[in-house]
């Protein structure tokens, strides 16, 4: 009896430090996929610019040097990509060297500019360990409201035009491919019009 008791004791105890090792694996989980979705500092919560709209234009001082301007027309004929992320999104952090790889392979068709808000110690230091000195940076709560980004990491991909092409909430490589994709079928769709009439 006495044995079966004590049996019971330690089984019981192994299964509440089970349950509290689950729980704690649990609530972790749920801060990392917290993080991963948070939004931009106080950006708009509002509905997304579409597929054709003009997009807003703005320019502001660029924490790698000078000035970059996003939206509007391009004065070189390229098409701008604007990457919105934040200096603790993890996933951000992982995406950027896929981003700046394209962003420098594609850069004869393609600008790449990113945006975010936040502490600009936080971001310079970003640049450094990401080597992103090449693009424009640019912190401000008004491209991010003015492009209605609700979460991260998230990008817009724009025509020569000023218009835009694509955009969407990007999480892998795939999700970016998906954007150029989307603009190459509406360059093609325009070029196509264009030939009609």
């Amino acid at each position: 009896m006495n044995e079966a008791l004590i049996v019971s004791s330690i089984i019981s105890w192994f299964a509440i430090l089970a349950m509290g090792i689950a729980l704690f694996a649990l609530s972790r989980q749920i801060g990392v996929l917290h993080e991963r979705i948070r939004p931009v500092g106080a950006l708009s919560m509002g509905q997304a610019l579409k597929v054709g709209d003009s997009a807003p234009s703005f320019q502001a001082p660029s924490l790698s040097g000078g000035m970059a301007r996003i939206g509007g027309v391009s004065a070189d004929g390229r098409a701008t990509m604007i990457f919105f992320l934040s200096s603790d999104c993890p996933i951000c952090k992982t995406l950027l060297p896929t981003v700046v790889a394209i962003g420098r392979q594609e850069a004869s068709w393609l600008r790449l500019v990113f945006a975010s808000d936040g502490n600009e110690s936080d971001h310079q230091q970003l640049i450094e360990v990401h080597g992103l000195e090449a693009f424009g940076y640019v912190l401000s709560t008004e491209v991010g409201i003015g492009y209605q980004v609700a979460k991260l990491p998230y990008a817009y991909l724009l025509d020569a035009s000023g218009l835009v092409s694509a955009h969407g909430l990007i999480n892998n490589r795939e999700h970016l491919e998906s954007l150029f994709e989307a603009h190459q079928a509406a360059q093609e769709e325009e070029a196509n019009a264009g030939q009609v009439a």
